[in-house]
């Protein structure tokens, strides 16, 4: 952890609401006006789209499993070696993983392939990594220690499933049997990688839906964030004004002493109130440890 140079994780698995945690964050940092490195964790995976089908492939034939949630699949100690570097002196190496036609295009590159790797930009305020290892730990890495704001992201389990089924059909043309052999294969380094995390995570949102996923494999629609509540679990940030953020949040309610329910439509808005006051002191102590 660092005063001159802090590092804010956002962990989770894809479809848990990373991306709507990052927009909100970028907000956060616009208004107070920070400038932040902004790191993705896919860039940190192992093998390029391609590679990794091949990898996969070869560890099925001799009884292995390979996912992107454990260490076989990825840079651990890259990354471990980034948040190291950054909370030293604001430096490191980082490259982008290039998802689509839209994100390789300018690189004149394939998708699900990988920018040459390159230093961070100059006297950044923060590192804001978004992805799924934030705070991983395993017994040669611990990316976990020098993080100072790490925060978790994660559905029930049978939404995930129900949205990743959903995107892999529509968006990249599998069959559902195929995308559930995936999850089922992926299920022991999502157990052992990526829930301890949310153990450690100083604050944890989850999105609980209010529909029927009893059977996720058959669901034919995704809840909406109206038909899902946000529970949200103060870990190192419990002395907070819940009196506050039950007022400017409607319909909220507090299900433990550390504990906040919001209805999921609101969850934005929740991150905007409880992170600006967190971000400012996080950025005034920096700023006063480099006078």
């Amino acid at each position: 952890m660092s005063i001159k140079h802090p590092i804010i994780a956002i962990t989770g698995s894809s479809g848990a609401g990373t991306t709507t945690v990052k927009k909100a964050f970028e907000d956060i940092f616009r208004r107070l006006n920070v400038k932040a490195a902004v790191i993705e964790g896919d860039s940190f995976h192992r093998y390029n789209r391609k590679e990794m089908k091949e990898a996969v492939a070869i560890a099925e034939k001799t009884g292995k499993d390979i996912s992107h949630f454990g260490p076989e699949a990825n840079l651990f100690d890259k990354l471990e070696e980034l948040f190291r570097q950054y909370s030293r002196n604001g430096k490191g190496q980082f490259r982008k993983y290039l998802h689509n036609e839209e994100e390789a295009a300018p690189y004149n590159q394939e998708p699900g392939t990988f920018t040459p790797w390159e230093t961070l930009p100059a006297n950044t305020d923060v590192l804001f990594y978004e992805g799924l290892h934030g705070g991983v730990v395993t017994q040669e890495c611990n990316v976990e220690q020098y993080v100072d704001l790490l925060v978790g992201v994660v559905p029930s389990v049978n939404l995930e499933w129900i949205q990743k089924i959903s995107r892999d059909v529509a968006e990249r043309g599998y069959s559902p049997e195929d995308v559930t052999h995936t999850i089922l294969r992926r299920m022991p380094d999502y157990v052992k990688y990526i829930t301890p995390q949310f153990t450690h995570s100083h604050i944890n949102f989850q999105r609980v839906p209010l529909v029927d996923t009893s059977n996720p494999f058959i669901a034919r629609d995704i809840p909406t964030a109206d038909e899902s509540l946000v529970v949200i679990r103060f870990n190192k940030y419990r002395d907070q004004d819940y009196t506050y953020l039950l007022s400017m949040i409607h319909d909220s309610f507090m299900s433990r002493p550390n504990t906040l329910v919001v209805p999921g439509g609101k969850m934005g808005f929740a991150i905007q109130i409880i992170f600006r006051p967190i971000v400012a002191a996080m950025i005034e102590k920096r700023r006063q440890a480099l006078v």
